[in-house]
Parts: C-alpha cells; structure tokens; sequence
C-alpha cells in the first residue's frame, strides 16, 4: 500500500510521513527538489503547479494527503484546482484534505473550499480534516521569545475568544486513522475541546515553563508585522485577513459530534502534552 504525502519535509506533511513510516506503510514523500532525502520513504519531485506531475504521483495511490501552501490566495486557488484535476484523473483510493484552519463551506469561496468541493464531485473517496488553529503558530519568534523574556503570550485574537488548539502532530494522527477508516467521510473537526481561552493557553505555558505567562491581545496587524519576515510580505497580509475576519466571530470551537475524539477516538494533545513533545 502506498502513500503519497504533499509537503512532505514540510510543518504538515512531514508528521503524516513519520506517522506512516512507523505504521510500516508504503510511502512516497512529493517535495520541489527531486535530491532531498525523507527518511523511511521514496522521493517524488512534484509541484502543484503540473497537472500531468500530480497525476502521475496520485495514479495508484492507496492514500494521498493534501493541503495547502501559504502563498498568495490566487496560486492557492490554481493549485486546488490542479489537484482536483489529478484526482479525476489519477482515482487515487482515498483522498486526506487538511484545511489548515482555512473556510470549507461553498459560500465561504477560496481556495479550501473549492478544492472541498472538487473532491467531492470526484468521485473518489475523501475526507476533509478540519482543524481550527495550531499550536505550531505559537512557534513564531514573536510570541515564544516574549513568553521567555517577558511571561506574556502574545496573540491576535480576544482574551475571552475560545479556540479547539490542534497540532500538526495531532493531524498525522487523524490523517493516519482516516486512510485506515474509508467509511469516515464528509469533514473531521479536530481540536481540544472543551475549547481554551487566551488565559487557559497562557497558564498551560506557564505551568510548563514552571513560571506566571499572562496571555497579551494583539491586532492583526501587529502579527502583521511580526510574520511578514518570516513568511513574506503578501503571505503574512493574507493571515491577518483571516484574523481579523476571526475577530468577528464568537468561537473557533470544534463541533464535538464531528470531531476526531468521536468518529475516530483519536484525542489531540493537551498543550502541555503538545509542549513537551516538541522538545521546548
């Protein structure tokens, strides 16, 4: 059985790639540069710029696992495009869609949505992971040097906003269990629930770090400024979109009844648990 894995030395894919080489599974690793080296896997230079390139990676794939760059949303919608394109024609068995916390519903529009769409109009078999926002974004030198230097947290979203926190760990979970589950289908909330609040985060630093974090409200385009040379100038104007869009919203909470914990009994991590396993 083999697996084909976008971005495999990448934040997403390269836990879906470790969490399948432990699993004992088949897997070919897509990456830019034919001469990188995955560990456990077969190497595959495909970009989602070629059709013909997907299409030959996807074509007898027992599983193919996808999501989206951080580039500019017209690429974005390009390359959601392409994939589908290779899916109808490649009939992978069974196709993993990682939203990246990006909006899935038709009236939403983009990128995310229209690649949700296309799959569905496949024909093949998929699922679509949805997770909120990841723990990994917590990363940023922004937020983990102020945490270190000064014990606050900072973050663009209200104090009282409640968030379902995923890691990309916890998505090779669910990504691993659903190319064993093809009865699983339609979107698959994954998240903490109940969901944190910036305080509840704060003091989950806090306690791991052994010191008192206090969690810090910013705007988006404070993160704006903070990101943009880390991901570039267009990328990071992209991000603050969505935050400030968030901004107007009342949660970003998963829906227990189609989360992960229920359909798959996969439980993501704690943010301590997700903490320690990240070595910090």
């Amino acid at each position: 059985m083999t697996y084909v894995i976008h971005g495999a030395t990448g934040a997403q894919g390269a836990p879906v790639v470790a969490a399948l080489v432990a699993a004992g599974k088949s897997v070919t690793a897509l990456t830019r540069k034919p001469d990188t080296v995955v560990e456990g896997a077969r190497v595959l230079a495909a970009g989602y710029d070629s059709v013909k390139a997907l299409t030959d990676a996807y074509r007898g794939a027992d599983g193919v696992f996808v999501h989206l760059p951080v580039v500019a949303e017209e690429d974005r919608l390009a390359y959601a495009r392409n994939i589908v394109a290779a899916v109808r024609a490649a009939r992978p068995a069974r196709v993993v869609f990682s939203t990246s916390g990006a909006p899935t519903a038709p009236e939403a529009g983009g990128a995310a949505a229209e690649l949700a769409a296309g799959l569905a109009e496949s024909g093949v078999s998929y699922v679509v992971i949805a997770p909120t926002l990841y723990l990994e974004n917590l990363l940023m030198p922004y937020v983990m040097d102020t945490v270190r230097e000064r014990g606050a947290l900072p973050y663009p979203i209200r104090a009282d906003f409640p968030v379902s926190w995923a890691s990309h760990l916890d998505i090779a979970d669910v990504a691993l269990a659903l190319f064993e589950r093809g009865d699983v289908s339609g979107e698959v909330s994954v998240g903490q629930y109940p969901a944190l609040i910036g305080p509840e985060l704060a003091s989950a630093f806090g306690a791991h770090f052994g010191k008192e974090v206090v969690f810090e409200p910013i705007t988006p385009e404070e993160m704006r400024a903070s990101v943009a040379p880390v991901i570039g100038e267009g990328p990071a104007a992209d991000v603050a979109g969505l935050y400030q869009a968030m901004s107007a919203l009342p949660h970003r909470s998963i829906v227990p009844e189609s989360s992960a914990q229920e359909l798959l009994g996969v439980t993501p991590r704690t943010t301590g648990r997700w903490l320690k396993d990240m070595g910090l």
